[in-house]
């Protein structure tokens, strides 16, 4: 499986930073959002069919399997909802941290133009001091 590489921005909590539920949702995500997962489920269900046929303990037309994907069909709307506000709270810290390094930038910008029309003041006065006043 494909890691994701946002947990290495400076601006998102990894690790210890997240609680209990914050990793979950992120496994889950992870998991669950992945093209083995998707191959392992096909694959289990079709085991499923061909183990039980008319005759295992869950004959055709599979009721307990039935059940089971209902539940889980049940549990699957809320763990996706799960899953999405993890990554929303991960692109949310990305934006503040962006923000964060704007507002930052915009002062040190603002900061370097102020000092660059003091230096071009200068220049100025010292060049009319050894050159004399331009006309």
């Amino acid at each position: 499986m494909k890691k994701t590489r946002w947990h290495l921005h400076p601006g998102v909590r990894t690790g210890d930073d997240l609680t209990v539920g914050e990793r979950t949702a992120d496994l889950v995500r992870n998991v669950m959002g992945s093209w083995p997962f998707v191959l392992v489920f096909i694959s289990l269900m079709g085991l499923w069919a061909a183990l039980n046929g008319n005759h295992g303990f869950d004959p055709y037309p599979f009721i307990l399997l039935n059940l089971f994907l209902s539940m889980l069909a049940g549990l699957q709307g809320a763990i996706l909802l799960i899953a999405a506000k993890r990554a929303d709270a991960i692109s949310s810290e990305v934006a503040m941290h962006t923000l964060e390094n704007t507002n930052q930038l915009r002062e040190l910008i603002e900061a370097n133009t102020a000092l660059t029309a003091t230096v071009e003041q200068l220049s100025r006065r010292i060049h009319e001091h050894i050159c004399g006043p331009t006309t």
